[in-house]
Formats: structure tokens, C-alpha cells, sequence
């Protein structure tokens, strides 16, 4: 898996501050996507071991108290991401204590696969559905487009 950004303090992407992960890799190819950058998956940088223990340190560092891990991207659900992702958000929930994970996927809640579900089960909150162009609406929190559902799937 390629990623493009990592921000180890970020309190845009979800509630409280986070740590967040924009990965690579996206077959919606949205309309007015801000970040049709991140579509190709061998776009970005490698995702590597040493990216990923930093994560988890800093989803553990006292000296910031972070409210858990941001996923986007690109799409974290996107069939070649799902074996790291699936990897690093069991990492979350093994070695991280009291921190949420949200997702957000182009893909609804319905169209899931059993492997991208394996993901959705591990974390709390999916913000779900492909970005419309014809819906975006920049009063929502935490989504472009109307269309879009956060689901509250886990509780911390």
C-alpha cells in the first residue's frame, strides 16, 4: 500500500485530535474530488513498517491525548490496501488504549466485501458513499456531499 500524508496532530479529519493517514488509491474517481491526487494506487510513498510503529506510538503518546486514528484518502477500503489496513487497524485495537478509528470509503455500507467488513468490524465510525458533485454542501461535518452517512458503528 502507498500513502500520500500522515499527520500525527490533525483536528480536521474527525473529532478531537487525531493522527491521520491519507492512503493511495481510489477506483471512484469522484467528481471534484480534493484529492484526486491520491487515486493511483502507486501514487504517494510506500507504506512501511517504520510508518506503521509510528503510528502506533503516537496514537500512545501521553504528551498529546489523541482521540484515535483518521483513514482516508484515496480510499482505505480499496481492494489493494485492504491487507494493510486490515493489519494496522488490528495493531490499533492491540496495542492503543481507548482510541477510536474513523474510516471514510467511497463504497456504502451495503457494497462491502466480507474482507473490506473484516476492516468495518474493527473500527467505530464509517463515513460511507462516493462524493457528488451536484450534493456537496459545506455545512455538513465530516462529509462533502448529503449523500454521504456517518455510521456509528463501535463505541470506544
Amino acid at each position: 500500500m502507498n500513502y500520500h500524508q500522515y499527520y500525527p496532530v490533525d483536528v480536521v479529519n474527525g473529532p478531537g485530535t487525531r493522527c491521520t493517514l491519507f492512503v493511495a488509491g481510489c477506483e471512484h474517481k469522484c467528481r471534484g474530488c480534493y484529492n484526486a491526487t491520491t487515486w493511483r494506487v502507486d501514487s504517494g510513498k510506500p507504506f512501511d513498517q517504520q510508518l506503521e510503529d509510528r503510528i502506533i506510538s503516537d496514537l500512545n503518546d501521553s504528551r498529546i491525548v489523541r482521540q484515535g486514528l483518521s483513514l482516508t484518502g484515496g480510499d482505505p477500503l480499496h481492494p489493494h490496501n485492504l491487507n494493510t489496513i486490515l493489519h494496522l487497524v488490528k495493531r490499533v485495537r492491540q496495542e492503543t488504549i481507548g482510541k477510536d478509528i474513523w474510516l471514510w470509503t467511497g463504497y456504502t455500507l451495503t457494497e462491502l466485501s466480507s474482507k473490506q467488513m473484516q476492516i468495518v468490524e474493527q473500527i467505530n465510525t464509517l463515513i460511507d458513499g462516493k462524493f457528488v458533485e451536484q450534493l456537496k454542501d459545506p455545512s455538513l461535518v465530516w462529509r462533502g456531499s448529503s449523500n454521504q452517512k456517518i455510521h456509528y458503528l463501535h463505541p470506544v
